[in-house]
């Protein structure tokens, strides 16, 4: 067998093992809070539990594109390398965000500015690419 982007293929499973658990944590504080399915309103302690799931869904939106476009354009080592800034923002993230609201911004800044630089940097590459084959 040939992988071609082990590398990138990594980093998005870990991403989307890290969501999986996001979502068992939404189970779990359903429990500790008493709020039964399909509810969505609670105390606030579960409300950013919720919130850290829904939020990672909207990143991974962007992310997961813009780490495989990377990965094509520039390469898998260094889209994982990249990459990996953004499961590493989330779990900051969660954790921060499951302590208090305010305490959310140093992990969604990490994910946020891989995600940047992966969408970026494919565009740069895909602007050259697009000139040399049809200048």
């Amino acid at each position: 067998m040939d992988f071609t982007y082990p590398l990138t293929g990594i980093v998005t499973i870990v991403s989307l093992l890290i969501y999986v658990w996001m979502a068992m944590q939404i189970g779990k504080a359903r429990g500790q809070h008493s709020v039964p399915a399909p509810s969505t309103d609670g105390p606030e302690d579960f409300l950013r539990v919720l919130r850290v799931h829904g939020n990672t869904m909207e990143g991974l939106i962007l992310f997961i594109p813009a780490l495989w476009l990377f990965a094509l354009t520039i390469g898998d080592i260094w889209a994982a390398l990249v990459g990996v800034a953004y499961p590493i923002g989330r779990l900051i993230y969660a954790r921060g965000y499951y302590a208090a609201a305010d305490k959310r911004s140093t992990g969604f800044l990490i994910g946020f500015v891989s995600t940047i630089i992966l969408l970026l940097g494919s565009l740069g590459a895909l602007i050259m690419a697009t000139t040399g084959l049809y200048l």
